[in-house]
C-alpha cells in the first residue's frame, strides 16, 4: 500500500444518509475482474439512468467534482453487505478519502486494507462542509492525517480515526506489514519462560 499523509484535491458533497455498498457498487458488477475498472461503475444506478445517460443532478456528474479525490457525505456511509468491491470502486475512481459522521464497520475495515481514509466528523461539521462545497464547487480540501485535520478554505475541522488504522495508513502497512512491525515482541514472547504458559505445562502420567 502507498503511504498516506496528506490529500489535497476536489471534494464532492453527496448529502445522503445510509449510502450502502450496493448503491456504491451494484451487485451485478461483483463478478467483474478488478482490472476491468470498478471506478466507471461507482454509484452507477445513482449516476446513470436506465439508458446509461448521466443524471445531471447527481453531484459526481458535475464538472467540478468529476475527478474528485474526496467525498463528503452523511452518516452511516458504507452500510449493508460486506463487499470489499465497494471500496475498490471508490479507490479505482480516484477517491482517497471519505468524510462522514459514521461508517459501516466492515466498510471502514475494508477501506484501510486498500489505502482509503475514512475520516469521522460530526453531523453538523459534515453538513457545514457540504454546504461550503455546494456554494464553492471549486474549493479544494486538504486532509492532514498526521494532524487529523481537514482544511476547507479558511476553516479547519478535526476528524477522528481508529489509531491502529491511522498508523497503518501513515506507514502504508497491509496486514502482513503490521504483523512484521511486532516481530521483536513476538520473538520475545516465544523465547519467554515456557513454564509461565499454562498450556505448555507437561501433563502428569
Amino acid at each position: 500500500m502507498e503511504r498516506l499523509t496528506t490529500i489535497t484535491g476536489a471534494a464532492c458533497p453527496i448529502n445522503q444518509k445510509n449510502l450502502n455498498t450496493d448503491q456504491i457498487l451494484p451487485a451485478r458488477y461483483l463478478k467483474w475482474m478488478r482490472s476491468t475498472g470498478f471506478g466507471k461503475v461507482l454509484f452507477h444506478d445513482l449516476r446513470f439512468d436506465a439508458e446509461g445517460r448521466e443524471k445531471p443532478d447527481f453531484p459526481l456528474n458535475k464538472p467540478a467534482w468529476r475527478n474528485c479525490k474526496i467525498v463528503v457525505t452523511a452518516r452511516n456511509f458504507g452500510c449493508g453487505s460486506s463487499r470489499e468491491t465497494a471500496v475498490y470502486a471508490l479507490y479505482d475512481y480516484g477517491v482517497r478519502c471519505v468524510i462522514a459522521p459514521s461508517f459501516g464497520d466492515i466498510f471502514a475495515g475494508n477501506a484501510v486494507q486498500n489505502g482509503l481514509l475514512t475520516a469521522v466528523v460530526t453531523d453538523n461539521e459534515a453538513a457545514e462542509i457540504m454546504a461550503l462545497l455546494t456554494q464553492m464547487p471549486d474549493l479544494p480540501l486538504t486532509i492532514d492525517l498526521e494532524q487529523q485535520m481537514i482544511v476547507c478554505g479558511n476553516r479547519i475541522y478535526n476528524f477522528t480515526i481508529d489509531p491502529v488504522r491511522r498508523t497503518r495508513l501513515l506507514n502504508g502497512w497491509d496486514d502482513l506489514a503490521l504483523t512484521e512491525n511486532y516481530r521483536e515482541r513476538i520473538r520475545a514472547f516465544n523465547a519467554s519462560d515456557k513454564s509461565q504458559r499454562p498450556w505448555a505445562v507437561p501433563r502428569h502420567r
